[in-house]
This record gives structure tokens, C-alpha cells and sequence, in this order.
């Protein structure tokens, strides 16, 4: 997931993942929402805060109890009851204790501004990401005749670098579902690229949402996003189809790139795409606009939402951990409270919730050591440290309930040696991709998977040249008379989660019923889920079930970690219920 985004060919870097309305718009609906609005510059003592509203109690009960506090309300999120806010107060949060209008409150982040330095730090980021990237990719034989009763992902030029879709039999399933335009798929994520030509056809401009604005720095003047005037579009403030990180447009192709002679093809490759924008430009996912993205999924009936990330700045959310401080508590407390808030208002309205189970290679059933949290500092001084997890703590939205939590798997069928896992954690799992998983262990671009990229992000990041070329072997070009698109290669279980929510995305295309509230389709996600799982592809625990990773990695070393897998062949902590697989999903 993003919690820490997949950088192209290793394990998530960071990142895969605060507030609602101006007074004004606290009576908007959600359905029809505004693009998010950078807060008003506030005096450098300014604090931002998350509120929660007790439930059942009137809004504006809470709302008077805020400015009561000294707070004023920069965004709220009716349907759930969660307000972003502004105050000067130091002593805010103590304010509102006792309030019987607010269940709880917790420290957003500190009003700044980007240090001089951002532009640097942002480059030397970069210049990671890129040093993680690998050296060698070649196309592969092109071909595949179509069946005569309809086109087939045969059809699509890079078919044969997509052993994804051959794992989880997508390319099969094509011969009988497509998948239905009045589907809508939800991506929770970067953003998506709307004008990428592999994915523009199937682009919904209309609905697509942008619930979060880029952010320089966080409280320590650590850069998140850096100067919004260095930003493509020169601003904090992104259209809704824009994607300045390249993650929410990989996800995206992966779940429904058309078939239409270009580039690759999506599990479902005729749904509609909808982006839900909530996460930054630097791969941070917060609270608010995730929680905003949610209730407007099920508000315009989406039927599918595709969730990539962890929710920041924790990883592991814990009620009482003796770790934390009494106000990092009540934050993780006030973030598990709100996001299951939201994931039952859409679940309740229709929406399949598929989410990736994280690439920390851990096993989320057992106690662990979190060295990562919080990634983000919510006051100033605050900043990760290691502390001891017990399962109890949870990630979010991955072990939310009603959330379909998603595993990687390699081109031999493997968990990923990056995948995390867990019995009773892991529901289904789905091809993201493993570079290790080849003959001698050592690293192979293409078992990673391939997706669209923005093409602006590969002219920003020196990965084409002045003719339109690629110049580093995880980019891939493919034309189709002068249209030209761009593809790159990234392995995570970010990337498996939206193989799976492709999957899901034709269950409903090829079972679900007309949808009167908003003239589409709908199914019941316990419904859909029951399908997804109970098509699996069983797949038993590796025997020993404690499995050895090797991997020789290119600096000459040598790599080793051992995973141990519970559970039976029909339900166990590497695979869950299975591999997702398409053409059994569709009924054939």
C-alpha cells in the first residue's frame, strides 16, 4: 500500500497515505463538493485540529462548542461528523474535554510554510527514487489473435509483458466480461492522470473530486510537498485530473486501461474511473480527505474504491499503547473512530472496499516493532521512533472492517517477499509484482508490473529524451499512429489491490442490478466479496510453511528473511482465501 509508495522496483519508500469546509459550507452536501481549498494564511501560532462529533449529536452543538474552545472550522465532513480546525488556543483540546457534543480531538498539523531548502530536499528524493529503479527491460514478442465473439487483451501491444493478467486468468475472462461503463471505480489515491490516452476513455471528468491540497512542510519544516510554485501547475491546488506522483495513475491503468490498440489493457477495461484524490503529492494520505473521499464515493455511487495507502502519521493505530503520549493516543483513538465512521457510510451505500495489506513484510496478526510512526509530525519536535505493537493496534483503512485487505503475489505465484501478511488478516491475494522472483534470486524489472505514467512525470524526472524516447529501463513507450503513451514498471500490493478491485469492479459489471438512486449499476458488497473470495484460486502455505527469501540484490550483497505461513489450503496469512481470479469471478 502506500504507506510507504512502491518505488518502482523495491519495497514502498514512503509512501504508499486535516480538514472539512469553511463555516459557510457546512450545509453543502458532499455529493457536489467544491475542489479543496488551500486554509486562509493564519498567524504563525496558528494549530490545526481534527474534531470529532459525537454521535448523534447536532452539528451545531459542536460547532459552538469549537468556537467556545477558540476555534474556527476550516472544513467539516457532515455525514460522519468530522470537522477540521483552526485555532490559536495552545490549550484547545483541553477545552473541549467534557464537551458532550465531541467524541474526540486530536492535533492536525502546524500552519507553516516550506523552507528554503525544499527545492533541494525534493531533488534529493528524487534522486532516490530513481537509484531504486533497476537497469534492464526488454519487450518481449508481440501477437495474440482475438476471438471472433470479441476483443481480447491480446489485442493490446505490451499484452505479453502483462503476466499479471495471465495469473489471475484477466485476459480470459475478457471473451465474456468487460466490464460495464455504468460501473464506477473509485480511485483513493495521488490523483489520476485524465488525459494519460490509456486511460482518458474511461475517464469520469465530471465526478472526479480532488479532496486535499499539496502541503510544503510539516510542523518541523520537514518538506512533504514542497514550494507549490515549483508544482507543474504552479499551485497547491490541482485540477481533478491531474496526478503529480504517478502512483494514483499506475492504480488506475491497472484496474480499467481500455482495449483500444494501445499500451496494456485493465482487469476491467471498460468500467468508468473516477478519482477520489486524497492523498499528496509526496504519497501522504490524511485523515480528512480520505474520510471526505469516502463518504463522497457512496454519495454518487461508486461501486468499487480502490485503497492504496496507510492513513498518516501512523502506521499502527493503537487506543493505549504506553509508547505514546496521552495526545498521540487520543489522535489514533479519534483516526480509528473517524475512518470506520466512513467506511461504513459507504459500505452502507454500496461500495466495495478493497485496500492493499502493506509492504513492511511483516505479519499483522503478531506483535511488531514500528520504527516508522509517526511519519509526520503533527506539533512541533514530534518524530518517528521505534515502539513495540501488539496485533490489537490496527492499520488503517486495511484492517477496517468491511475492508477487503489485499496480498502480493509474484509471476511464480509466491507471496512477494515485500508483501505483509497474516491469518485472518489477508483476504484475498493478487499479482503486485516481486523483482527477486526469478531464476538466481536476482532482480528482474519485469516481474515487476506495468501501468500507465504521466507523461509530465517522466519529462520532469529525466526519464525521456528530447525526441520522446525512454532513457531508463522501467519506462516503457508504445504508439499508436501519433499518439503516444507512457508506462512504468512498480511492484507493491499497491499494486495488487487494484487487480483485485478490477476483479470486483466485473463482479458487479456482470451481477449487479440497476441502481435507481444514481441510473448505474449496484450490488451488495458482502455480496461481492463473498464472490471474489469464493472464486479464488485456493492456494496452499509454502511446505515448510516457514518460507526463505533470498534475494541478491544489486550492490553485490545478499538478502535473506524468512516468513512463516498459517493456516490451511483454503484460508491462510500468505494468500488468504486465495489468488483473485477473473474468469471464475464472471462465472466461467
Amino acid at each position: 500500500m502506500v504507506s510507504a509508495l512502491e518505488v518502482h522496483t523495491e519495497v514502498d519508500v514512503k509512501r504508499l497515505t486535516v480538514v472539512v469546509a469553511t463555516a459557510a459550507m457546512v450545509a453543502a452536501p458532499l455529493a457536489t463538493p467544491a475542489q479543496a481549498e488551500p486554509p486562509a494564511a493564519g498567524p504563525a501560532a496558528q494549530t490545526e485540529y481534527v474534531v470529532l462529533y459525537r454521535e448523534g449529536a447536532a452539528a451545531a452543538d459542536a460547532q459552538k462548542a469549537i468556537e467556545a474552545a477558540g476555534g474556527s472550522v476550516i472544513k467539516v465532513n457532515t455525514q460522519i461528523g468530522l470537522a477540521t480546525v483552526s485555532t490559536a488556543n495552545p490549550d484547545f483540546a483541553g477545552a473541549l474535554q467534557g464537551s458532550a457534543a465531541v467524541e474526540g480531538v486530536a492535533r492536525n498539523q502546524t500552519i507553516g510554510s516550506a523552507p528554503d531548502d525544499a527545492k533541494a530536499s525534493a531533488a534529493a528524493k528524487k534522486a532516490v527514487e530513481r537509484a531504486a529503479k533497476t537497469d534492464a527491460v526488454e519487450k518481449e514478442g508481440r501477437g495474440g489473435k482475438p476471438f471472433k465473439w470479441g476483443r481480447n487483451v491480446k489485442d493490446e501491444p505490451l499484452a505479453d509483458l502483462q503476466w499479471d493478467m495471465k495469473q489471475i486468468h484477466a485476459d480470459q475472462a475478457h471473451r465474456f466480461e468487460q466490464g460495464d461503463k455504468r460501473v464506477l471505480v473509485g480511485i483513493l489515491d495521488t490523483g489520476v492522470d485524465g488525459s494519460h490516452p490509456d486511460i482518458a476513455p474511461n475517464f469520469d471528468r465530471r465526478l472526479s473530486r480532488n479532496f486535499t491540497v499539496d502541503l510544503p512542510a510539516d510542523a518541523n519544516g520537514a518538506v512533504i510537498d514542497g514550494k507549490c510554485e515549483e508544482d507543474p501547475d504552479g499551485s497547491c491546488t490541482d485540477p481533478n485530473d491531474v496526478d503529480e506522483d504517478g502512483h494514483g495513475t499506475h492504480v488506475a491503468s491497472s484496474i480499467a486501461a481500455p482495449i483500444n490498440k494501445l499500451g496494456i489493457s485493465g482487469v476491467a477495461p471498460k468500467v468508468t474511473i473516477v478519482n477520489l484524490r486524497a492523498g499528496q503529492d509526496s504519497g501522504y494520505f490524511f485523515l480528512q480527505p480520505t474520510v471526505d473521499a469516502l463518504t463522497y464515493a457512496g454519495d454518487i455511487g461508486v461501486d468499487v474504491v480502490n485503497m492504496s495507502y496507510y492513513i498518516d502519521p501512523w502506521l499502527f493505530n493503537c487506543a493505549d499503547n504506553p509508547a505514546d503520549s496521552p495526545e498521540e493516543q487520543a489522535q489514533q483513538r479519534l483516526y480509528v473512530a473517524a475512518t470506520q465512521r466512513a467506511i461504513d457510510y459507504a459500505h452502507a451505500r454500496g461500495v466495495t472496499l478493497v485496500s492493499a495489506a502493506g509492504n513492511e513484510a511483516i505479519d499483522y496478526t503478531k506483535t511488531n516493532v514500528d520504527g516508522s510512526s509517526p511519519d509526520y509530525a503533527t506539533f512541533p519536535g514530534q518524530a518517528s521512533r521505534s515502539r513495540t505493537v501488539p496485533a490489537a493496534c490496527v492499520s488503517l483503512p486495511s484492517e477496517a472492517e468491511h475492508v477487503i485487505s489485499v496480498s502480493a503475489t509474484g509471476v511464480s505465484k509466491r507471496k512477494a517477499y515485500y508483501s505483509s501478511y497474516g491469518n485472518g488478516y489477508v483476504d484475498v491475494a493478487s499479482p503486485g509484482g516481486d523483482v527477486y522472483d526469478t531464476t538466481g534470486n536476482t532482480r528482474d524489472i519485469t516481474k515487476a508490473t506495468l501501468s500507465a505514467y504521466p507523461k509530465a512525470l517522466a519529462v520532469a524526472n529525466g526519464e525521456i529524451d528530447e525526441n520522446g524516447d525512454p532513457t531508463v529501463p522501467y519506462v516503457v513507450k508504445d504508439c499508436k499512429g501519433s499518439v503516444c503513451a507512457y508506462y512504468q514498471y512498480l511492484q507493491g500490493t499497491s499494486m495488487a489491490s487494484p487487480r483485485a478491485a478490477g476483479v470486483a469492479a466485473l463482479i458487479v459489471s456482470r451481477y449487479g442490478k440497476h441502481d435507481r438512486a444514481h441510473d448505474g449499476l449496484t450490488m451488495d458488497p458482502d455480496k461481492v466479496e463473498a464472490i471474489l473470495k469464493g472464486t479464488a484460486t485456493r492456494t496452499a502455505c509454502p511446505n515448510p510453511p516457514a518460507y526463505t527469501y533470498t534475494r541478491h540484490l544489486p550492490d553485490g550483497t545478499t538478502a535473506t528473511a524468512t516468513h512463516t505461513c498459517e493456516g490451511t489450503a483454503d484460508d491462510n496469512g500468505f494468500y488468504g482465501r486465495g489468488i483473485v481470479d477473473a474468469l471464475r469471478a464472471v462465472g466461467h
